[in-house]
């Protein structure tokens, strides 16, 4: 039975069936996308609210979104378009875009300070191909791309991506298992190892949303900002002290409303605790 080699969960999938991301399926016996040019959001927006605060400053991007998601975040803000049961229902109600005609939209959006594209609203990398055929046309226009992604995906996405983007923003959601693996039904060790080689290619940045009686202990996030001081660029150099990190505030939301939004003053303690180790913590949604 085909395999679909995007993330972790390597999905046998039956002929004209689905993977648990509900994108990806089998076609006479290929595993392909089948949000290809699908597009649900479409926002010329500020580049900080990627978040990217580091990255072209002041200026704006074009994000588009798709459908579909190989996480199941409990808290999901954007769950109508990533893992509800209605986002399935976007392959017909969708807008259809090709890449030549979303870089050309990037272009035209040049006078009102657009400098590309950013890949977010879903999960990007569970339809790698639209991401890397679109990217590559839109730096042909002389622009840039962003993705803003989970990073659970397999390094060989990373590998056909990774020419064309320009900046992320990846989620270090946490730095346990238990979280990790158990409620958020990701896989910890994929993302350390994507975020690995992703800060050899381009500028990363990486959000951690503090979720109350998850992730908020002064010891994970201890954890989490020694890890990211350890990174290394392609040369083995130790850079991370440089990767800026988003903190940021948890509201109830989706299937998680049994506990309150994070304190504020817990935030900026976290992004105190971070900067022992790192140079840019940015405290978000405070």
């Amino acid at each position: 039975m085909p395999k679909c080699e995007v993330c972790f969960r390597h999905c046998e999938i039956k002929e004209g069936a689905r993977g648990f991301c509900g994108v990806r399926s089998c076609r006479n016996g290929d595993i392909v996308p089948l949000n290809y040019g699908k597009v649900t959001s479409l926002a010329l927006d500020p580049i900080e609210k990627k978040p990217l605060s580091r990255f072209h400053p002041g200026s704006n991007i074009l994000s588009v979104g798709s459908y579909g998601c190989n996480l199941r975040c409990p808290f999901c803000q954007n769950s109508e378009i990533s893992w509800s049961d209605r986002a399935y229902l976007f392959e017909e109600e969708a807008e259809d875009w090709t890449p030549e005609a979303l870089a050309r939209a990037a272009d035209f959006y040049k006078r009102q300070g657009n400098i590309g594209v950013a890949f977010t609203y879903n999960e990007p990398l569970i339809g790698y191909e639209f991401v890397r055929d679109t990217a590559k046309l839109v730096h042909e226009m002389g622009m840039v791309n962003v993705l803003v992604s989970n990073g659970t995906a397999d390094l060989k996405v990373l590998e056909e991506i990774g020419p064309y983007i320009d900046a992320m923003n990846i989620d270090l959601k946490g730095f346990t298992e238990r979280y990790y693996n158990g409620t958020l039904g990701g896989n910890l060790q994929m993302v350390k190892s994507f975020i690995e080689e992703a800060v050899k290619i381009c500028h990363v940045e990486l959000t951690t949303l503090i979720v109350p009686g998850e992730n908020d202990s002064e010891d994970e996030m201890r954890a989490i900002s020694s890890y990211i001081a350890g990174l290394r660029d392609a040369d083995g150099n130790v850079i991370g002290e440089n990767v800026p990190l988003h903190i940021s505030r948890f509201f109830p939301r989706f299937h998680m409303t049994d506990r309150s939004a994070t304190k504020v003053s817990l935030i900026y303690r976290l992004a105190d605790v971070a900067r022992e180790k790192l140079k840019y913590v940015y405290e978000g949604n405070v």
